[in-house]
């Protein structure tokens, strides 16, 4: 799920609206405004965002509750992805 108030700091922090967004995407602005309120990119446009925005660190944007990774300690670290919905 798109974690909407990190988006639109990602969106300002750039210089970038709606509008100048949807068309970087070659979509919309009404099919931009509609995948912010439904809180989902589609695989391409999330691609296409990351370097726009310069993203750092997708996950926390773009899948915001729905993985979360943990290490655990059973002799050697190893990442853990659970589906948290």
């Amino acid at each position: 799920m798109l974690n909407v108030p990190e988006f639109k700091a990602a969106m300002v922090r750039k210089g970038y609206n709606q509008k100048t967004l949807a068309e970087k995407l070659g979509i919309s602005e009404r099919t931009f405004c509609e995948r912010i309120k439904m809180k989902r990119f589609g695989t391409e446009e999330i691609e296409k965002l990351i370097p726009l925005l310069e993203i750092r660190d997708p996950m926390t944007i773009f899948f915001d509750g729905v993985v979360t990774c943990k290490v655990t300690d059973q002799g050697k670290e190893a990442n853990v992805c659970l589906n948290a919905t």
